[in-house]
C-alpha cells in the first residue's frame, strides 16, 4: 500500500508537469529577448554605468533629467543588490558583478561601509587592484564558489574591458588583480575607451546615505545631479547600437530595492524581469554579469546561478516607477514588522489560551472551556491565510500600508474564522481546523502555481532584501502549510471514512498531492526541504486512513521516501525542456559540473546558524523534542487528556505524529532549520488543542446507558 501510494505521487508529478509550464504566472520569455542574447544573436557592445544607492525614488524628470530619459526609452526594474549580508556595500556589489556569485569585502557588521580598495597604476593604461588576491582567500568561507575576472572575460579574445572608475576595476580585475584598461575617473581619454572596447564598465561616487522613505537631504540632490550629469556623459558617448545599463551597485544606510535600467536592442520601453525571482521588474544583482555575458554572445558557465534579464511591454513609466517604488515598500514593511508580529502572535496566543484555562478551570467547566478553546484556536489558526489573502489588495501602493496590511489581514482572518466555526462540520472536533487547514493550502498552494504574487512582504511569506527565494512556499510558511496539508487531509479522509476505506484514502491522497506537487514541482515552488519533510509525513496519515499498519520496513520508506521525490523532481527538472529553471534542477547540474559541495557546505552552515538568529531559538528544539516526547508517551508523562482522545479518536495520534514530523523534518532538511518549526507553533498548538478538547468535549457523560459510547468515530 505505501509503495503504490509513493508511486501515484511520482506519477502525478510527471503528469502535472505538462501543464505546469503554460499556467498564469509562469515567467513568459519576452519576444525581445531574441535580439538581445538569445544564442545565434550579433553581439553589442556594452556600456555598465554604476551608481552605488540609487533608487526609484531619486529619478525623475526635473532631478534627474538624463536618467529619466533612459528609462523613458528603456526597460526598468527593481534590483535587488544582495550578497553576502542582506546590506550590501558597493564593493560588496563591484565584487558580485565580477565573478557572477555573491561576494563581500571584509567590513565590521555595523557601521559605515569601508572604502573601496586601492587600484595602481601599471603603466600602458592597465591598472592592478592589490587586495584582489586575499579578497579571493576571504570569500572561500561563503561557499559560493566565485568566478574571478568572469565578467571581464565578455569582451572576447583580444578585446579591450574597459574600466572607468576604482569600482569598476573591482569588477573588471582577475583574479591576481590585473585590470586590462583602466582610467581614474571621467577624464581623459574615457570616450576613446567607451567607443572602442565592447565592454566598458563605468563606476560613479556611492549616493551619501538616505534611510527608507527619505528623499534625502541637500547633499544628496547635490550627488545625484552629478551623477546624472555623469551618466548623460557616458550615455552620449556610447557606440550605436549599445546596450546601456545604469544600476544602483550597492545600498547606502540600509538594505533597500535600488534602481536598475537597460536601454539598446531588445529593451525598449519596457519592463525588466528575470527567470531568477519569476517576478515582472524584479531582477537580482547575480542576474548582471550572465546578462552581459549573452549581449556580447559569451558562453554563461553552468555554474552561474543568474538568468538574463528580459523585458516585457509596459504601460506610463510614471505608472510603472511607481510600481517599482511600491516594491520596496513592500519590501521594508516586511523587515520593519515581521519581528513585532511574531512576538505578538505567539505571545497573544499563549495570553489568550492561558486566560481561557484560568477563568474556566475545573471539571464542571469542561465544555465551556473546549468551546472557548476552539474560538480562540481557529481565529488564531486563520491568520496565516488571511495574511496572505490581504495581498489581494495592493497594500504597498496605498497610504499607511503596514497598517492596511495587517487590518486586511485580520479582517480576512475573521471571514475564515466564521466559515470555519458555522459551518455544516463545526459538530466534528477534526472539521473547524480542517476547514482552516483545507484554506490555508488552496490559498497557498494555488498562489504559488500562478506566480506566488501574494507571497512577497507577508508576514508568512518571502522577504526580497533577504534574497534567499522569491517564488514558492517561503521559510516562514513552510510548516504552516505543511501543518495545514495533513490537517486537510486527516479532517477529508475522517469524514469519508463512513463510506468505506477506499474514498477516505483517495480524499487524503488528493490532498496530500496537491500539496507536495504545489510545494515540489520545480516550476511551481521547487521547494527541496518542504518535499523532503512532508511526503513521509503524510504517508503517516495515508497509512493510518487506510488501516496499514507501519512496520520497521515500512518506517524506513516513509523516511526516505520524501527524498526520493525530491530526487525525481530535480532530475526532471533538469533534463526535461519546458519544466522551467528552478533551483531544484539547477542542483543536479552543479552535482554533474561540480559546485554541489559548496552549496551543502551553505545548506548546512545556514541550517546551524537558524539556531541563534533570536534570543528565542535555541529553546525551539527543546520544544520540539519535548513535544515528541509528549506525543509518543503522552500517559507516562502525565498528559492524560492526550491520552484519553487517542483513545476516542484512532486518526489523532497519526495526524499529531504528521505534524510533528513537518517540523523536526522540516528543521533537519530545510536551510531555514529552525525557522520551520518556530513559524509553525503558533498554528499547530491552537488547532491541536481545539481538535484534543473538542474529542473529549464530545464524549457522553458516563452514564447506564453510554458509557464507553464515545460519539467520536475518527
Amino acid at each position: 500500500m505505501l509503495s503504490r501510494l509513493t508511486g501515484s505521487l511520482l506519477l502525478a508529478a510527471a503528469v502535472l508537469g505538462g501543464a505546469a509550464a503554460t499556467l498564469p504566472g509562469q515567467p513568459a520569455r519576452a519576444s525581445q529577448e531574441a535580439a538581445a542574447g538569445a544564442p545565434g544573436a550579433r553581439p553589442h557592445p556594452v556600456v555598465l554605468i554604476g551608481i552605488p544607492g540609487l533608487r526609484w525614488s531619486d529619478i525623475s524628470g526635473p532631478a534627474t533629467p538624463a536618467l529619466w530619459r533612459l528609462a523613458g526609452s528603456g526597460s526598468v526594474g527593481s534590483l535587488v543588490v544582495t550578497a553576502v549580508q542582506t546590506r550590501t556595500c558597493p564593493a560588496d556589489a563591484w565584487l558580485t558583478v565580477n565573478a557572477a556569485a555573491r561576494a563581500a569585502v571584509p567590513r565590521p557588521k555595523s557601521g559605515p561601509c569601508p572604502p573601496l580598495p586601492a587600484v595602481t597604476p601599471a603603466g600602458g593604461g592597465t591598472a592592478r587592484v592589490p587586495a584582489m588576491p586575499a579578497l579571493a582567500g576571504y570569500n572561500k568561507r561563503f561557499h559560493y564558489d566565485p568566478d574571478w575576472g568572469l565578467l571581464a572575460t565578455a569582451a572576447g579574445p583580444g578585446r579591450c574591458a574597459g574600466a572607468v572608475g576604482p569600482g569598476a576595476a573591482l569588477a573588471l580585475a582577475g583574479p591576481g588583480g590585473r585590470v586590462g584598461d583602466y582610467l581614474p575617473g571621467l577624464a581623459g581619454g574615457w570616450r576613446s575607451a567607451i567607443r572602442n572596447c565592447p565592454l566598458a564598465v563605468v563606476s560613479l561616487a556611492a549616493l551619501p546615505g538616505a534611510g527608507p522613505g527619505s528623499a534625502g537631504g541637500p547633499a544628496r540632490a547635490a550627488a545625484l545631479r552629478a551623477a546624472d550629469r555623469a551618466a548623460g556623459q557616458v550615455i552620449g558617448a556610447a557606440p550605436a547600437g549599445a546596450i546601456v545599463v545604469v544600476a544602483g551597485l550597492g545600498d547606502d544606510v540600509a538594505a533597500q530595492l535600488r534602481a536598475i535600467i537597460v536601454s539598446g536592442p531588445g529593451y525598449a520601453r519596457g519592463e525588466l524581469a528575470s527567470a531568477a525571482t519569476r517576478h515582472p521588474g524584479l531582477t537580482l544583482i547575480t542576474d548582471l554579469t550572465p546578462s552581459v555575458l549573452r549581449w556580447r554572445g559569451r558562453p554563461v558557465p553552468a555554474a552561474v546561478v543568474g538568468s538574463q534579464l528580459t523585458a516585457a511591454r509596459r504601460g506610463p513609466l510614471a505608472a510603472t516607477v511607481r510600481g517599482l517604488t511600491g516594491q520596496d515598500t513592500g519590501a521594508q514593511v516586511y523587515r520593519s514588522t515581521l519581528a513585532p508580529f511574531f512576538l505578538a502572535f505567539g505571545f497573544g496566543e499563549g495570553l489568550v489560551f492561558g486566560l481561557i484555562t484560568l477563568a474556566l478551570r475545573g471539571p464542571a467547566k469542561r465544555r465551556r472551556r473546549a468551546a472557548a478553546y476552539r474560538v480562540a484556536g481557529v481565529c488564531a489558526g486563520a491568520v496565516p491565510a488571511g495574511t496572505f489573502l490581504a495581498s489581494l489588495v495592493p497594500w504597498w501602493l496605498l497610504p499607511h500600508p503596514a497598517l492596511l496590511l495587517q487590518a486586511m489581514a485580520l479582517g480576512w482572518a475573521a471571514v475564515i474564522a466564521a466559515i470555519a466555526l458555522a459551518g455544516p462540520w463545526r459538530a466534528d472536533p477534526f472539521g473547524p481546523p480542517g476547514f482552516i487547514g483545507a484554506v490555508t493550502v488552496a490559498v497557498i498552494g494555488l498562489d504559488v502555481m500562478t506566480g506566488s504574487r501574494l507571497q512577497l512582504g507577508t508576514p508568512f511569506g518571502l522577504s526580497v532584501l533577504t534574497a534567499g527565494r522569491f517564488y514558492g512556499v517561503g521559510n516562514n510558511a513552510l510548516g504552516v502549510y505543511g501543518i495545514a496539508g495533513i490537517l486537510a487531509a486527516t479532517w477529508a479522509g475522517g469524514a469519508l471514512a463512513g463510506r468505506g476505506r477506499r474514498p477516505a484514502v483517495l480524499a487524503a491522497a488528493g490532498v496530500a498531492l496537491f500539496t507536495v506537487i504545489a510545494s515540489g514541482w520545480p516550476s511551481f515552488g521547487a521547494k527541496v526541504g518542504g518535499t523532503i519533510a512532508m511526503v513521509p509525513a503524510f504517508l503517516v496519515v495515508l497509512a493510518a486512513v487506510a488501516g496499514v499498519r507501519l512496520s520497521p520496513r515500512r518506517v524506513l520508506a516513509v523516511v526516505v521516501s520524501g527524498l526520493l521525490l525530491v530526487t525525481a523532481f530535480a532530475l526532471v527538472n533538469y533534463f526535461v525542456p519546458g519544466t522551467g529553471p528552478s533551483d531544484i534542477g539547477a542542483f543536479v547540474g552543479h552535482v554533474l559540473h561540480g559546485g554541489a559541495g559548496g552549496i551543502l557546505q551553505r545548506k548546512v552552515s545556514a541550517n546551524v546558524g537558524s539556531l541563534t538568529t533570536t534570543v528565542f531559538s535555541p529553546i525551539i528544539p527543546l520544544v520540539v523534542i519535548g513535544a515528541g516526547a509528549l506525543l509518543a508517551w503522552p500517559a507516562r508523562l502525565g498528559l492524560r487528556p492526550l491520552a484519553q482522545a487517542y483513545r476516542l479518536a484512532p486518526l489523532l495520534r497519526p495526524a499529531l505524529t504528521a505534524m510533528w514530523l513537518i517540523g523536526l523534518l522540516g528543521w533537519l532538511a530545510d536551510d531555514s532549520g529552525i525557522t520551520v518549526a518556530a513559524a509553525a507553533l503558533p498554528l499547530a498548538l491552537p488547532l491541536a488543542i481545539v481538535i484534543v478538547s473538542g474529542v473529549r468535549s464530545a464524549e457522553p457523560a458516563p452514564g447506564p446507558a453510554s458509557a464507553g459510547q464515545p460519539r467520536v468515530t475518527l
